[in-house]
């Protein structure tokens, strides 16, 4: 290809926080432009959001619904490569269905669908049409996240036998919801946000991880979730004990009620001889831990011994001490997502390094994980069944 991929975006105008983030992102690496846009379902915000970002007013669109339609009749040499979905969790299903419909591949936030029923019919149109979409669970993206994965992938800690990871907030320990903040107010309401909050919130993120770098999926869980403070209807706290697939234990926790802590979410993963502990407040260091030798620090950025794996190298930026965070993991994705876009447009195989990016498969998961997780908590038995 000898052009940049073409996208349009459906919510995340100028008051939105994680619109300007995949913008950000997908400008990284001068692979992607922003092209058209829906940007909030306010006509004068969608307007004015085109404007600060220079689309061109013919290609500013006050709903998704004619955005795709326009934009699907555009001859091949103007028509939009994938539509990016930013909108809250209720509003992702029918955009990214009409998009796939359109021809259109597909960016979406987490979690991927309202329910499980949407992700599976997603999933299927997905495969049916043959389009590629990328689900944004962004701290995949990061390249420390990427060598965790590749070493417990080689076997370097034996068989895994445990994984326990956190993800504490702090920012709904009281009732903002109440005060004005907006993304407090749609992610604590059941008809927005869907069944769970803290755990289809950061939870999804907690679950995500743990499957991607151990390797093994959950097979059983135990959930305790609690509503702490009062009067919230959905969930803002959690802890599910787990069961993996390959005989593996481990432990959950997730809370927005975590008052002081801001996304400090951590993974720890021990195997029979060794182990790893990653931290996203501090993601440039992975610590590997033996059974009879030191630990090792691991940072990213250095290469010593090449003890790191291609995956790692793929998603590294700038030199060692130079820090790479959350902007550059989603701008990650992006460039995993854009390049195996490119590869396909062009006739050619991805490589394995670029198809690395969590996909709609995941979407179910995280979907699945909800649903199992609120049926748990619910029931007096110990253990459910992970059912898809």
């Amino acid at each position: 290809m000898n052009r940049k991929l073409r996208m349009g975006m459906i919510g995340g105008g100028k008051d939105a926080f994680i619109g300007a983030i995949h913008r950000i992102a997908a400008n990284m690496d001068g692979l992607v432009e922003l092209k058209a846009g829906a940007l909030s379902v306010n006509p004068e915000v969608a307007i004015e959001s085109g404007k600060i970002l220079f689309l061109d007013p013919s290609r500013t669109y006050t709903d998704y619904k004619t955005m795709l339609e326009k934009e699907a009749a555009l001859p091949a040499a103007e028509k939009l490569d994938f539509i990016t979905i930013v909108t809250p969790n209720f509003a992702h299903f029918e955009p990214a269905m009409m998009a796939l419909d359109k021809g259109f591949n597909v960016v979406v936030e987490k979690p991927i669908t309202f329910t499980l029923e949407e992700a599976k019919l997603l999933k299927a149109k997905v495969e049916e049409t043959g389009l590629t979409l990328l689900l944004t669970h962004t701290y995949t993206g990061y390249p420390l996240v990427k060598q965790a994965r590749q070493m417990v992938k080689d076997g370097v800690f034996g068989k895994i036998r445990k994984v326990y990871v956190e993800y504490p907030q702090g920012w709904l320990s009281k009732p903002t919801e109440k005060e004005g903040n907006a993304g407090a107010a749609w992610r604590t309401d059941p008809k927005r946000s869907g069944k769970s909050g803290c755990m289809g919130d950061i939870g999804t993120h907690a679950a995500n991880l743990a499957e991607y770098i151990s390797g093994t999926k959950i097979d059983q869980l135990c959930a305790d979730l609690n509503i702490v403070v009062p009067g919230r209807g959905l969930d803002d706290d959690g802890a599910v004990l787990l069961r993996f697939d390959n005989g593996a234990t481990g432990v959950l926790m997730a809370s927005q009620v975590a008052a002081g802590e801001e996304n400090a979410l951590k993974i720890r993963v021990y195997g029979e001889n060794g182990g790893l502990e990653w931290s996203q407040m501090e993601p440039n260091t992975l610590l590997v831990k033996w059974l009879d030798k030191p630990t090792q620090v691991y940072r990213a950025g250095n290469n010593y011994g090449g003890y790191q794996s291609s995956y790692a190298i793929q998603n590294t930026r700038t030199p060692g001490g130079h820090p790479e965070g959350y902007l550059e993991a989603f701008g990650n994705l992006y460039r995993n997502f854009a390049l195996t876009l490119q590869a396909k447009i062009s006739g050619r195989t991805p490589s394995a390094e670029a198809l690395d990016f969590p996909s709609v498969a995941e979407g179910v998961r995280g979907m699945a994980f909800i649903d199992n997780v609120v049926r748990s908590g619910q029931s007096e038995q110990k253990w459910t069944k992970f059912e898809i």
